[in-house]
């Protein structure tokens, strides 16, 4: 065997290797939602966007809510009793309206109990999806995000607030055009949320949590904590099972040369008090002579 014949053995090696990685990921996931579903006795979906390694030259591909993943839920859905419980796992920065409010309501209408279990982050599309859910269950450092609808690069609030405070004379008709349509996605994504919450705290509590969560209340990533989260009347608990978050270690993000964090991962219990070193020529009782 030549050393051509070497270098191409070890190219073809280092080629398969990180599709032999996914997909044994996949299937460690594939155990770890069954696992899930047979100690809760539901469905289990995941909306877990992360940046990963897909391709063989490495770049990270960003994700985000979109219609294949409305499309996926949607199916998953459909495969599920009426009577069985669905579990919605959900790590996202957001994504598309239309995709989001899609899943949002289809949750909404399932018969039996839905849940949807916020490890980190669901923000924007992600925290519209968690008000359809009759319980949300939130790790005790996780945040949810206002829904206000983003027109291009900008807030849709802040697009409206330049007719506030110039004269319509002044304003280019791009700017007009635009606060048109911001105009009518903040009513849009306000009904939405009214429609979600609605039946489970009222049509006056309802409406006042719309408004703070779709007109630009806070900024688009405004961190909407637990007691925050609560004090907006959302069914909000902390009983996260640790089975969830041990799911989201099988969804790694894309390895860098220096890792940005680093710890040795194992769970640490209570330390015992540590001793004051003796001074010179000191001895503790039960020292060594």
């Amino acid at each position: 065997m030549s050393i051509f014949d070497l270098f191409w053995i070890f190219f073809i090696l280092s080629a398969l290797q990180p599709m032999v990685r996914q997909r044994w990921l996949e299937i460690q996931r594939q155990r770890a939602f069954r696992q899930l579903e047979q100690q809760r006795q539901s469905r289990v979906i995941g909306l877990i966007h992360r940046q990963e390694t897909m391709s063989l030259l490495g770049f990270p591909i960003a994700r985000y809510i979109d219609i294949n993943d409305s499309e996926q839920v949607l199916r998953a859905i459909q495969l599920t009793d009426p009577s069985v419980p669905i579990d919605l796992i959900l790590h996202t920065p957001g994504g598309l309206v239309l995709a989001a409010e899609q899943i949002a309501l289809a949750l909404a209408r399932h018969e039996a109990k839905v849940t949807v279990f916020v490890p980190h982050y669901a923000m924007s599309g992600g925290t519209l999806i968690a008000l359809a859910a009759d319980e949300i269950v939130m790790g005790p450092h996780a945040v949810l995000g206002p829904v206000d609808p983003q027109i291009g690069q900008y807030p849709a609030a802040s697009v409206l607030k330049v007719l506030d405070r110039k004269p319509i004379a002044e304003v280019d008709d791009e700017t007009v055009i635009l606060a048109d349509i911001a105009t009518k996605a903040i009513s849009q994504v306000e009904a939405a949320v009214q429609q979600l919450v609605t039946e489970r705290m009222g049509a006056e509590q309802a409406a006042a949590l719309a408004r703070t969560l779709a007109t630009g209340t806070w900024t688009h990533d405004y961190p909407i904590t637990v007691d925050e989260a609560r004090k907006l009347g959302l069914p909000v608990s902390t009983d996260m099972p640790a089975e969830v978050f041990e799911l989201m270690d099988l969804y790694p993000q894309a390895m860098q040369r220096r890792p940005s964090v680093e710890y040795i991962p194992l769970p640490y219990g209570p330390r015992a008090p540590q001793r004051p070193a003796p001074a010179p020529g000191e001895r503790h009782a039960g020292d060594l002579v």
